[in-house]
């Protein structure tokens, strides 16, 4: 075993979720990522913590679309309601053997799947709120994410394990580090009212009162870095373009625009995969709506990978997810659906606050002190 997915292991036990003896643990993850699942396995045993397994393998998702009827896709399994009812911890990992297998099928049917784990997905959010659930989610390098990244699956390791563990010596240390610094931000936020973003294809307004911004660094996601909160709902006007590719369901869209009057998308178009985009959106009423908003600030990610749990990291770009809001953000928007989009501010991008310009070109234009690098 690479020493890595040790190390990576003992970070998402140990630091991101802290499991304690005696608590139930959820991990789950793709046949292909067997090797991050023995680790943590081992790790949550020697918390004390009682791990259990679910491992989906590559192709059960192309063959539930083709062949389960109407009944049999609008029906979530109890097994995965009592986990989210009742479980400690969650730990989730990704990664692709196929990023295309879902290309072929009905965006219809991905609405029905979607729809039919709502509640769940709302008592999933509300426990974590309110810390009653702890939950991760992390990469494991695939030959097919790295050839969706460009990169040759050796390289992609790297860069998978430098974005999750930037101080292999002390990755704890550095994420903690990296918290204080981000909480300088996050405090910065409190009381603010007014965001507006401009870049190429964009100008965009909405309202953060009274939302609270959520520190990522490390203990939801790995890799991390970055902040976010709920958009005050009706308040989104204007229009935004996403210059980063975005994935949902194993759907690649590219192109996407968005206009929004009283916080509702009241036109959308992309490049490619419009289609999918357009049923996505009629999913639910909350899904034409804004449920995060969010700023990267990973130094250690510079470049796209058409993943967008490292694309939403770049430093220098920002985020915005169609659909549920977080409960701990103060947003209130409902949705069966969460789906992240990430546009680059690094070449003329600009975010002002209050009409304050705090983001130009990538970077805080305020002084927060030094990014830890």
């Amino acid at each position: 075993m690479d020493p890595r997915t040790a190390k990576l292991a003992d970070v998402l036990v140990n630091y991101s979720t802290a499991v304690k003896p005696g608590e139930k643990v959820f991990i789950k993850g793709g046949i292909k990522t067997e090797p991050l699942i023995l680790a943590l396995y081992k790790k949550v045993l020697q918390a004390g913590g009682h791990p259990l397994v679910w491992v989906t393998l590559a192709g059960t998702d192309e063959l539930r679309y083709r062949y389960a009827s109407d009944e049999q896709l609008g029906t979530f399994p109890d097994p995965l309601k009592l986990v989210t009812e009742t479980y400690d911890v969650m730990i989730s990992l990704w990664g692709s053997e196929n990023k295309n297998m879902l290309t072929g099928v009905d965006p219809e049917k991905i609405a029905r799947v979607k729809t039919a784990g709502k509640d769940d997905f709302l008592k999933y959010a509300e426990r974590a709120a309110r810390g009653e659930l702890r939950w991760v989610g992390a990469p494991f390098p695939t030959q097919a994410d790295a050839q969706e990244a460009d990169m040759g699956l050796l390289d992609y390791e790297d860069f998978v394990y430098s974005a999750c563990l930037p101080d292999m010596e002390d990755p704890v240390g550095y994420w903690r580090n990296f918290f204080s610094w981000q909480q300088k931000i996050v405090d910065w936020f409190k009381g603010k009212g007014k965001v507006q973003v401009i870049a190429p294809g964009t100008n965009l307004q909405f309202s953060i009162q009274d939302r609270i911004f959520i520190n990522c660094a490390g203990l939801e996601n790995l890799p991390d870095g970055e902040i976010y909160t709920g958009p005050v709902k009706e308040s989104l006007e204007g229009n935004v373009s996403f210059s980063f590719p975005t994935c949902y369901h194993d759907r690649e869209v590219t192109g996407v625009r968005l206009w929004f009057e009283k916080g509702r998308v009241v036109k959308a178009s992309a490049d490619k995969g419009e289609h999918y985009l357009l049923h996505m959106l009629e999913t639910d009423e909350g899904a034409s709506y804004v449920g995060e908003f969010a700023i990267g600030t990973n130094p250690n990610i510079t470049r796209i990978t058409k993943n967008t749990l490292f694309d939403e990291k770049i430093g220098g770009a920002f985020q915005l997810a169609l659909g549920a809001s977080f409960p701990e953000t103060g947003g209130f928007n409902e949705s069966a659906i969460h789906w992240d989009m990430v546009s680059d501010l690094r070449e003329g991008g600009e975010i002002w606050v209050d009409g304050e310009l705090i983001h130009k070109d990538g970077a805080f234009t305020l002084d927060f002190s030094s990014q830890p690098l």
